[in-house]
């Protein structure tokens, strides 16, 4: 019998290339660390939700960082707290009264399954420093101990997994305003390193360890570099022999020096909307409520973003690349008011129609249209075809025709739908080097949308296949 030798050293040679692939280690240092590729399932998420709560929730008035701008003789605070609560009364006792006695997890899964996001982060523990879940490391300061008596963290992550098909993960801070040990490393200008090795760094591989999250949402890194946290040793770990190595995904929130450089995605600051393609993978972080990511008791709905002004978040956002993170604050007895439940819900509607525009998506050869605007751009492939969707943010007004610019490069199997309605559109060559479309009177009963609409175009000259 003849023996290819060539053959069977190829396939030696691959079985190496697979066992040094799967078996790389990451070196405890940027460049190796930001060399992981990111797993695929966090770009074509998309849309993901915060979720903030804590014992700040049982103040609810101005921020979440309620404790740090009382403790900063912020007025308004001072007043507050003057006219309601006894001369002696200290941050610490507001714990008690975080009672949850309406939380059920699984009615939260149920509505954020509901709202189309594909990830939720819990706010595991914030800059208070107090834990959702019975830490080992944050003794009578956690959520077991002392107010709801529950761990909230475990609750929502077995709803989470058990309900929906979500991703889940936790936001850690690093630092904690008023640990004194914390302040004494600070003063030691942090060439000693005890909170981290006390608090920080066993709070998150315990998290990692009991919980299993898909993402660490790290926060709090603007106290310190990222060296005093000993950031790259903790992913290291993370990416080579933790239960999570192969599906997690984190962000760049490990050190002052790191915002918008390293990690597996990039925040680079609250809100942050470019408009623009941005070099690393990027998620906009933004809260539903303009002034505060916990629950305020005080808002008003004018402080709430309008699922029109949400939806133009969300166009932007994943036209350029991006994924984002919506944020809802939690009462202190563990509810999500009706006021977030109707934005949430209004989304899922409309993602529930127009998704195949945002999950899954990638950018374009181009973001916004050069003649129309608010219109905005994301292209998918549909089994072997690949499709450009515009993004409408408001109804045309010139007879219902929409103008696009010179982006748009017919081919004589140009067509252009609705999603959500049945039907092509005719179109025509405009001035601008691209098309006018003429949308048909639509019943208001066969309308999509009332907030933004889609519309899903083939045979372009000017689409690249993806891999």
């Amino acid at each position: 019998m003849h023996v290819n030798i060539g053959i069977y050293v190829t396939l030696i040679l691959l079985l190496v290339c697979i066992v040094q692939t799967s078996s790389k280690k990451y070196e405890p240092n940027w460049e190796s660390i930001d060399s992981r590729p990111l797993p695929g399932w966090f770009d074509d998420s998309k849309v993901g939700i915060l979720i903030h709560w804590g014992v700040f929730s049982v103040p609810s008035i101005l921020s979440e960082w309620f404790w740090y701008q009382w403790k900063t003789k912020t007025p308004v605070l001072v007043d507050f707290m003057k006219e309601n609560y006894r001369p002696d009364f200290t941050y610490p006792d507001f714990a008690p009264q975080l009672t949850a006695e309406f939380f059920n997890a699984e009615e939260w899964a149920n509505l954020l399954k509901l709202s189309g996001a594909k990830y939720v982060v819990l706010v595991a523990k914030h800059h208070e420093g107090y834990t959702m879940w019975p830490s080992n490391y944050s003794w009578n300061w956690n959520s077991m101990d002392v107010g709801p008596k529950r761990d909230i963290v475990g609750e929502v992550a077995d709803a989470i997994r058990k309900n929906t098909d979500m991703h889940f993960g936790l936001y850690h801070s690093l630092f904690e305003w008023f640990n004194p040990i914390f302040e004494q490393d600070r003063a030691n200008g942090f060439k000693t390193q005890d909170f981290v090795s006390m608090k920080t760094m066993p709070e998150l591989y315990e998290i990692v360890n009991k919980y299993k999250p898909e993402i660490i949402w790290s926060d709090g890194s603007h106290a310190a570099k990222d060296d005093y946290w000993n950031a790259t040793n903790f992913l290291a770990w993370l990416y080579n022999d933790s239960p999570v190595k192969d599906y997690v995904v984190t962000n760049d929130r490990w050190g002052v020096n790191d915002n918008c450089i390293h990690g597996g995605f990039v925040n680079c600051g609250d809100r942050f909307n470019p408009k623009v393609l941005h070099k690393r993978k990027w998620e906009n972080v933004m809260t539903l409520d303009r002034y505060s990511a916990g629950y305020r008791r005080n808002a008003k709905l004018a402080d709430y973003f309008s699922v029109h002004e949400l939806l133009t978040e969300v166009a932007q956002t994943v036209s350029c690349g991006g994924n984002i993170l919506i944020n809802v604050g939690i009462t202190k007895e563990g509810t999500i008011t009706p006021v977030f439940q109707n934005i949430l819900l209004k989304l899922g509607g409309w993602l529930e129609v127009n998704g195949e525009a945002i999950y899954g998506s990638r950018p374009w050869l181009y973001q916004s249209d050069n003649v129309t605007t608010d219109v905005w751009y994301t292209s998918n492939m549909v089994e072997q075809d690949v499709f450009v969707y515009a993004i409408l943010l408001s109804w045309p007004r010139n007879n219902n025709t929409v103008s696009l610019g010179s982006t748009i490069m017919t081919t004589s199997t140009t067509v252009v739908s609705m999603l959500g309605y049945k039907g092509n559109f005719s179109w025509r060559p405009n001035a601008y080097g691209g098309i006018d479309v003429i949308i048909p009177p639509i019943p208001f009963n066969l309308m999509p949308s009332v907030d933004a609409w889609v519309l899903k175009i083939s045979g372009l000259k000017n689409v690249y296949k993806r891999n």
